[in-house]
């Protein structure tokens, strides 16, 4: 994959690999999840978010969920990948699909490649409510996996529908790790991002993103000072070139995330391979245009 063509790694501050675009007006899901995140203030939108990055010269990548479950509207691929194109010096844009969808899915993750303008790929399977190595999204991986396209899996415990009745119908058993071990076994040239610290299976991500080469944890979700010791012990030693910098914008900021950050035991030497590094590398960001 090429670099965008006006983004310069040498020139960021960070690289946030988790933030979400989201379509106009409030929602009940939403509004559920910021007060569990305590997130405070206006959510910017469109070119606002890609200011708001600018400003601090932290890179983003950006996407919108493609689900059913929460009613939450998907702001389109196309004008994901838009609004990246137009803010190339910032923004890279994912694009999402729900692969339950079967052969529409496979069709559109064809089509959104062949168009260009996306480079990797989110999955969230507890509000997509599939699991993530379900024989269902086989076919669909298959197709990121040609493109050498990587892919962002939600795991873990989400804020989404939390304090909600019945949790707003979100299932946590599809935010287990262990799913995507299976797809990391059988997709192993598809790179995998395992979104969020994955409580309460934290050391199952761990021991998945050791085993598998291709396969790194994004910190969004969480602020860092509540990251458990057996995380940052691995972050700072044998993960150190696996761990990723994601805020999981707008719930949590970059201000918020990096503020805290810089209170944990991460070594000096380890924090910009966290920030940015690993990122430039996996993205492929590197690389000449």
């Amino acid at each position: 994959m090429n670099a965008p063509n006006h983004l310069k790694p040498e020139t960021l501050v960070a690289i946030d690999t988790h933030v979400h675009i989201e379509s106009e007006g409030g929602h009940s899901v939403n509004e559920a999840a910021r007060k569990y995140f305590g997130a405070k203030g206006d959510v910017p939108s469109g070119a606002a978010i890609a200011e708001y990055y600018r400003s601090r010269k932290i890179a983003c990548v950006v996407f919108s969920v493609d689900e059913r479950l929460t009613g939450r509207k998907q702001v389109p691929n196309e004008e994901v990948a838009a609004l990246a194109a137009a803010n190339n010096d910032i923004m890279i844009a994912f694009a999402s699909v729900d692969p339950t969808r079967g052969p529409e899915a496979v069709n559109e993750a064809r089509r959104l490649i062949a168009v260009g303008g996306i480079r990797g790929f989110k999955l969230h399977p507890p509000i997509q409510q599939f699991h993530a190595n379900d024989r269902i999204a086989y076919p669909f991986y298959e197709v990121l996996a040609e493109a050498r396209m990587p892919v962002i899996f939600h795991t873990g415990h989400s804020g989404i529908g939390t304090g909600m009745r019945g949790g707003g119908g979100v299932r946590l058993k599809y935010g287990n790790p262990m799913d995507i071990d299976d797809v990391a076994v059988d997709f192993p040239d598809m790179p995998i991002i395992m979104a969020h610290p994955s409580f309460p299976w934290q050391d199952e991500a761990i021991s998945i993103c050791l085993h598998k080469p291709q396969v790194y944890i994004d910190l969004s979700g969480w602020s860092p000072k509540y990251f458990s010791p057996t995380l940052i012990q691995y972050a700072n030693t044998l993960l150190k070139q696996k761990m990723l910098f994601g805020s999981d914008f707008p719930l949590i900021t970059p201000d918020r995330w990096l503020a805290d950050f810089e209170k944990i035991a991460i070594r000096d030497d380890v924090r910009p391979l966290i920030l940015k590094q690993n990122a430039i590398r996996l993205l492929g960001l590197d690389k000449a245009n």
